[in-house]
C-alpha cells in the first residue's frame, strides 16, 4: 500500500467549467496535507493536455463542460497518461450517464453532493486500485436493476468467480488478478469469461455494471 503525506501528496488535476466549484475543491484539499492540486482546466480538452503534462495520480472532472465534456476526455486521458485514476465529480446522477462514464473508462463516479470526508476517502481509495462511488449513484444503479429484473433468474456464481468479479470492479487487470491470486493468466482470463457467459455481458464494464448490483463496490 502507498504512503501519502505532505512529503508525497497526491497529485490531482481537476476540471470543471465553475471556477467557484474548483476554487471550493482547492480549498478543500489545502486542508487535507496529503493531497496536492497541481493544476485546474475549465473544460474537458485542457484537462487532456494538463493530465498528459503533469501525469497526476488523479484526475478529477465535471461531465458537462464546453469544448468537450469530461466523458469525452475520460478515453484521451488514459492513453496519454494510464497511471491516472479518472473520477467524475458531477451534478449528473442517473445511470445513463454512468454507464457512459464507465465505458469510456473511467474509475469512480462522484454525486457533487458528496461531503468532504467522502470526497478525500474517494481520491485516497482510487490511488490504491479501487472503483469509487458515491452511495446515491450506487442506489440509482441498484433500482434501475430491479425494474429491469421484474422475473430474475437465479445466476450460480462460483467463490472463485465471485472473487475474480470483484478484483474486475477494483480496476485488476487479468495479470494483476492472476499475480494477487496466485493463478495464470490463462485461468484468470477463463473465468472472466465464463462470467462474462453467466452473466450475459460482452465486456468487463458489463462485469463492473453487475458488481455495482450486487454491492460488491463499496
Amino acid at each position: 500500500m502507498k504512503f501519502f503525506d505532505i512529503n508525497n501528496p497526491i497529485t490531482v488535476v481537476i476540471a470543471d467549467d465553475h471556477e467557484i466549484v474548483r476554487a471550493g475543491i482547492k480549498r478543500l484539499f489545502l486542508v487535507e496535507k496529503s493531497i496536492k492540486i497541481v493544476d485546474e482546466a475549465s473544460n474537458g480538452k485542457d484537462a487532456i493536455q494538463l493530465v498528459t503534462y503533469h501525469k497526476p495520480h488523479v484526475a478529477l472532472l465535471d461531465i458537462l463542460m464546453p469544448v468537450m465534456t469530461g466523458i469525452e476526455a475520460v478515453p484521451h486521458i488514459k492513453k496519454h497518461s494510464p497511471d491516472t485514476m479518472v473520477v467524475m465529480l458531477t451534478a449528473f446522477e442517473d445511470s445513463a450517464h454512468l454507464e457512459k462514464a464507465i465505458n469510456a473508462g473511467a474509475d469512480g463516479y462522484l454525486s457533487k453532493d458528496i461531503g468532504a470526508k467522502d470526497l478525500i476517502d474517494a481520491v485516497e481509495k482510487v490511488v490504491l486500485g479501487e472503483r469509487v462511488f458515491s452511495k446515491s449513484i450506487i442506489n440509482i444503479m441498484q433500482k434501475k436493476y430491479s425494474i429491469e429484473n421484474n422475473q430474475p433468474t437465479p445466476i450460480s456464481i462460483t467463490k472463485r468467480e465471485q472473487e475474480i468479479l470483484n478484483l474486475v470492479a477494483d480496476g485488476l487487470t487479468s495479470s494483476d488478478i492472476a499475480e494477487k491470486l496466485s493463478l495464470s493468466i490463462r485461468t484468470v482470463e477463463s473465468h472472466r469469461y465464463n462470467l462474462m457467459q453467466k452473466l450475459e455481458v460482452s465486456n468487463t464494464a458489463g462485469l463492473v455494471k453487475y458488481a455495482i448490483k450486487q454491492k460488491v463496490i463499496n
